[in-house]
């Protein structure tokens, strides 16, 4: 029983993860970018600039191929002054800065400055970068141009943490599994934010007793996660480090119950070894990118 399980699973994952071209692609343009405002804001030039990625890119849950990549760059702390010192919505003019402090490196290339970030179009990707200012708490204050403008306490290593905790505990399953149901997101417009379903993966595998097997349990992953996420419809989880609740909803409920009726059809045509049934329904589930076909 079970045949194509391993082999279907383990091409899944395979084919999900980055090619070196690509991470070296996202690793450059990132750094550049960090380049750039170090010269504009430091006055130096730097082999690793005061920048880092967060997001998917922060906790290795990049589906390929890449749509945007997350990077922070934390300010030199007297330019918070600065802003703060002026009148208006001082977290737009902030990022109205940086974004024409980029244009010296990329002036024909497209950009735009609103809500949080400075987001860069490049053909091959789009990087959205956040400038900060460090805490005493190794958090940082984050410009949220909304509402007149504020600014907002984040914590991304307390997020990367416990991605990265979860997915040692796990033996990599965490991250595995995270990238199969982005894709499940990404392939059926799923109204669900990326961290929130790493962070219940991270919060289900440990609690299902047996989240650390190999490939070979990675159907049942799938079928069990998605009724675990149904659980959790209009319930309120909690942000590492800053302790926010963020309030799930339900928008993406049926599309959840949906999948997790086709997984469970999935799962019965695994087990009895109808291999090419069981992956006509993985299709339904993620699209082309798994395979129908297994050898």
């Amino acid at each position: 029983m079970w045949v194509a399980v391993r082999q279907r699973f383990k091409r899944f994952v395979d084919e999900l993860s980055l090619t070196d071209d690509q991470f070296n692609d996202g690793w450059t343009k990132h750094i550049n970018i960090g380049r750039t405002l170090e010269r504009a804001y430091y006055g130096t030039n730097g082999e690793f600039p005061p920048a880092f990625m967060v997001g998917s890119w922060g906790k290795q849950t990049q589906v390929r191929p890449p749509r945007d990549l997350d990077a922070f760059f934390v300010m030199p702390q007297h330019e918070k002054a600065r802003f703060d010192a002026r009148a208006g919505n001082v977290q737009s003019a902030l990022l109205q800065e940086v974004k024409e402090a980029l244009r010296v490196t990329y002036p024909n290339t497209e950009m735009r400055g609103d809500g949080q970030v400075v987001a860069i179009a490049f053909n091959t990707i789009t990087v959205e970068v956040l400038p900060v200012f460090a805490t005493e708490y190794r958090q940082y204050w984050m410009p949220d141009t909304h509402d007149g403008g504020s600014w907002k306490v984040v914590d991304p290593f307390a997020q990367i943490g416990a991605i990265e905790t979860a997915d040692k505990a796990m033996n990599g399953n965490v991250r595995a599994l995270s990238k199969m149901m982005k894709l499940w997101k990404r392939e059926r417009n799923v109204p669900l934010k990326s961290f929130v379903i790493e962070l219940l993966i991270a919060e289900f595998l440990p609690a299902r007793g047996y989240g650390g097997e190999s490939t070979f349990w990675y159907d049942y992953y799938v079928r069990d996660f998605l009724s675990f996420l149904i659980s959790k419809a209009n319930a309120v989880i909690t942000i590492p480090g800053t302790f926010e609740p963020y309030f799930l909803g339900s928008e993406w409920l049926p599309k959840a119950i949906a999948a997790r009726d086709i997984a469970l059809a999935a799962c019965h045509w695994e087990y009895s070894d109808f291999t090419v049934s069981a992956g006509q329904e993985w299709q339904k589930i993620f699209g082309p990118r798994i395979a129908v076909h297994v050898t």
